[in-house]
């Protein structure tokens, strides 16, 4: 049923299905059901996007706003996970005890660092991960000056 409803949401929002764990750079999005969030500490930074319908109409519109920027998610390990069936009890939803529409930045530490009951696009989303304190020891590393890029 969760695939089912990845698939008609893939379709009715134009989204890419999720990328296969062999390409590099794609922004996966997979479905809660699916997902281990023990297995992604220290490799993955989790976006889980809860709703109590696939046809909510603010999980509709945060996908929207994924769909616009995946590549800037990507760059900063993200992976979708979207939890649109709270009659499955997925071992996340039990984790993490949303109410309705809810939108949870977890760290590669594991830790939910933040929680939104409404929709934020990408530009937000990669603003608070930058803000993370793993995120700000990364980009130091890739940037030893501490600048930003060109």
């Amino acid at each position: 049923m969760v695939r089912a409803a990845l698939i008609a949401l893939a379709l009715i929002a134009h989204l890419p299905l999720p990328a296969s764990a062999g390409e590099p750079g794609a922004l996966r999005v997979i479905p809660a059901a699916e997902t281990d969030l023990g297995a992604l500490k220290w490799t993955a930074r989790p976006v889980v996007v809860f709703a109590d319908s696939p046809s909510d109409p603010l999980f509709e519109q945060q996908m929207r706003h994924i769909e616009a920027d995946p590549d800037a998610l990507a760059e900063r390990d993200v992976i979708v996970i979207i939890d649109t069936d709270p009659a499955a009890r997925t071992a996340i939803r039990a984790k993490l005890r949303p109410r309705g529409f809810s939108l949870v930045l977890i760290d590669k530490d594991g830790e939910a660092k933040l929680r939104k009951p409404l929709p934020w696009d990408v530009r937000e989303i990669t603003h608070a991960i930058d803000k993370f304190p793993l995120r700000r020891q990364e980009m130091l590393e890739r940037l030893p000056s501490g600048r930003n890029a060109p």
